[in-house]
């Protein structure tokens, strides 16, 4: 088999970049080592930038997404016995929308399939090759039986643990990488969220956020140690821990439902540089990793699909393949913000367990500070509700 642009992934990145890339007449294939159902079922993020919705919207694969999306236009915290809002409306004129990553997939896998798209599900890609050539490919498993994908590119949006990155050469690669001291066991639960809005939360025995994945559901996180062992939290032990930490303000309540799922996340930051190698473009995990709180990971992906598509239009309608060359080093700049913002959010809430007296203290004092300065509100709302992102085409 042969297209123009061989992806491996379909996770949101990989598949909204084929779909880009048909909108201007350009052929990819999709390989995706997951069957369909599991994709459109794996609940994971579901913080949207309002970058992101207005990209998803302009490719025609919002419709969903701006019917059943639950916008959102400020953002909430409670620390040391009080709460604070922060109207990201006020401060930068956007807004963010909680529609859950799986749904975007289910969205981005009907259009494609709709289009014609070529999308393999349950295809493993084995090895990459090639790269320094013309005609790099993809070795993949199908149905037990060994096949290869010739392209002309490759854009390896595999996440983490796939095989693109580690098809760059040792001597080449660059890796930046930070493990956090905790991990957070997430719920998903039947019940009405303490909000409307997410409500991360600050507390001596460890932070909390609430939020949402529909008016009935609710996704909240509990700070653990990193060893922890879900058998460890039964119901009883949860609840308190969420009310201990959510704390008692006027119209807040945590609504107790049934904890549908139930597992523990590493927290941890991760860059790789470069994030291309000869004809092999890498995007979204396979490049970088953000701890969830600042809720960056999913639209950190997009923005570099939004810059990949670009270079790709360029190149295929304009015979211009320069901007195959600034692709990294433009993502990267945005990634290293995402990174730093994410990092900031996640040494400001989370309270370390061998922390000092001192320390404790000057965590709630720039907690204070951010919340009741303008400046510090501003910065925060900026980064939260999404840098600009430039036209993909």
């Amino acid at each position: 088999m042969r297209t123009q642009v061989g992806i491996i992934g379909g996770g949101p990145a990989g598949l909204l970049l084929s779909h880009l890339l048909h909108l201007e007449g350009i052929e990819s294939v999709v390989l995706e080592s997951r069957s369909r159902a599991y994709g459109e079922g794996r609940v994971r993020a579901g913080l949207l930038e309002q970058n992101t919705v207005d990209l998803l919207t302009e490719a025609g694969v919002g419709e969903r997404l701006v019917r059943e999306g639950l916008p959102h236009d400020g953002v909430q915290f409670t620390f040391d016995g009080r709460y604070h809002r922060i109207d990201m409306r006020e401060h930068t004129g956007r807004r963010v929308t909680i529609y859950g990553q799986q749904e975007v997939v289910k969205d981005l896998i009907a259009a494609r399939l709709a289009a014609g798209g070529a999308i393999v599900f349950e295809a493993e890609a084995r090895e990459i090759g090639g790269l320094d050539t013309e005609r790099p490919y993809v070795r993949y498993v199908e149905g037990g039986v060994e096949k290869t994908l010739e392209c002309d590119y490759i854009a390896g949006c595999d996440g983490f643990h796939g095989v693109a990155r580690g098809a760059i050469p040792a001597s080449v690669l660059q890796t930046f990488d930070r493990i956090f001291p905790f991990a957070w066991l997430g719920m998903l639960i039947a019940a009405e969220p303490p909000s409307e809005e997410l409500i991360y939360s600050h507390h001596p025995e460890g932070f909390a956020l609430f939020s949402m994945r529909a008016p009935k559901v609710t996704r909240a996180y509990l700070q653990v140690e990193p060893d922890d062992d879900v058998k460890n939290w039964p119901a009883e032990r949860i609840w308190e821990a969420l009310r201990k930490r959510l704390g008692q303000h006027e119209g807040l309540t945590v609504h107790e439902g049934e904890l549908m799922q139930v597992g523990i996340t590493p927290m941890r930051s991760f860059v790789t540089e470069p994030m291309k190698h000869g004809r092999m473009f890498l995007a979204g995990d396979a490049a970088h990793i953000v701890p969830p709180t600042g809720a960056k990971g999913m639209n950190l992906a997009i923005a570099d699909i939004s810059v990949l598509a670009r270079a790709f239009v360029a190149h295929y309608k304009r015979r211009d393949s320069s901007q195959f060359e600034t692709y990294g080093p433009e993502c990267l700049r945005r990634i290293w913000r995402a990174e730093h913002f994410s990092w900031w959010m996640t040494t400001m809430l989370h309270p370390l367990m061998d922390a000092s007296p001192f320390d404790k203290k000057r965590q709630i004092a720039e907690l204070d500070t951010v919340m009741n300065s303008r400046a510090g509100r501003t910065f925060l709302a900026e980064n939260y509700a999404g840098l600009p992102l430039a036209p993909w085409r």
